[in-house]
């Protein structure tokens, strides 16, 4: 599994990205976590709000933080 952040390092966006973080870890999980903070790349993906969420390619969310409970369903 691929999770990709993406966000310019604006508070949300590190808040995702430690959430991100921490259900993986607490899952056990193989995923391959990376953040994007380059604004091109996050154009080219369609997101227009960040943090955004992109799960194997695809964007599950975007334009704010998800709770920890949520964030974990999203990635099982």
């Amino acid at each position: 599994m691929e999770i990709k952040i993406l966000g310019t390092g604006c508070p949300k966006c590190n808040k995702l990205e430690q959430l991100v973080k921490e259900v993986v870890q607490e899952k056990g999980s193989d995923a391959v976590v990376e953040k994007v903070t380059d604004v091109n790349q996050i154009a080219r993906a369609g997101v227009m709000l960040t943090p955004a969420l992109m799960i194997d390619g695809d964007v599950k969310l975007a334009g704010k933080v998800p709770s920890k409970e949520d964030l974990a369903k999203m990635i099982d």
